[in-house]
């Protein structure tokens, strides 16, 4: 028992100030890391949906221009905020009889709009109205509609915007 004693007695411990010291650095230590976890984290998301937008504003494009190569006429002339194009009827998207699709601008939020194709959204994140210019033909040249979209998540005037500017030709229009 006096063995045993004399053991317990000989054992020493971390004082209470030690204690502290160590918590204290850890506490620093993993504040830091949860910091830069989040920013990380937040960075990611932001990245997501910027790629998410531009996307969705490619796959628009796209969709327009397969559309647009086909069509004969677009009105109106010069720089609109909406467009309406004719599609024969011989194109895959006319349904087999002459068509009107109207494609335009809603804003949604100030200084956000949405790219629309008969009244549904098929890009977001548009940060201005006037995206179509369309050139008519001449006696050089067929048909040209310019598609101008600068695509920001971010609010007016914080942030950079990405272009995405398409020259579609019509390949169905007469030269004049």
């Amino acid at each position: 028992m006096s063995r045993l004693r004399r053991l317990v007695a000989c054992e020493r411990g971390y004082t209470l100030i030690e204690l502290l010291q160590v918590m204290v650095i850890l506490g620093v230590v993993m504040t830091g890391l949860g910091v830069v976890f989040v920013q990380a984290s937040n960075a990611e998301l932001d990245m997501n949906r910027r790629f998410q937008a531009q996307q969705e504003a490619r796959v628009a494009v796209d969709k327009m221009r397969r559309e647009i190569h086909c069509a004969k006429a677009i009105t109106p002339a010069g720089n609109a905020t909406a467009v309406t194009v004719t599609i024969p009827s011989q194109c895959p998207s006319s349904g087999g009889s002459e068509i009107d699709v109207v494609y335009d601008t809603l804003e949604v939020g100030s200084g956000r709009f949405q790219l629309r194709r008969a009244g549904v959204r098929i890009a977001d994140y548009v940060r201005i109205g006037n995206v179509f210019t369309y050139t008519a033909p001449s006696s050089t040249r067929l048909g040209t509609l310019r598609v101008d979209l600068p695509i920001n998540i971010q609010p007016p005037g914080s942030g950079s915007n990405w272009n995405l500017v398409a020259d579609i030709v019509l390949r169905n229009t007469a030269r004049g």
